[in-house]
């Protein structure tokens, strides 16, 4: 099963972030909750989990891409 990684609620205000880091390339097993992409907004820098363990499958939006709350950011191949 496909798992959408999908732009979090960052804090009230915050409707947009930057791609600043992807920890895992496409291919790479992931782990759940552990880090997976850091996003950064004017205000902070936020670290997403993993919401499960499986291949990281597809990568939407590269480093240095602008994203809003709700984007989908990637797949993961569930185990």
């Amino acid at each position: 099963m496909m798992v959408k990684i999908v732009v979090p609620e960052l804090g009230e205000g915050i409707t947009k972030a930057t791609v600043s880091f992807w920890y895992y390339q496409p291919g790479d097993a992931v782990k759940e909750n552990e880090d997976l992409v850091e996003l950064v907004t004017d205000k902070a820098t936020f670290n997403i989990p993993c919401p499960c363990s499986g291949i990281l499958a597809e990568i939407f939006f590269k480093e240095g891409d602008a994203v809003n709350i709700g984007d989908v950011l990637g797949t993961i191949k569930e185990d």
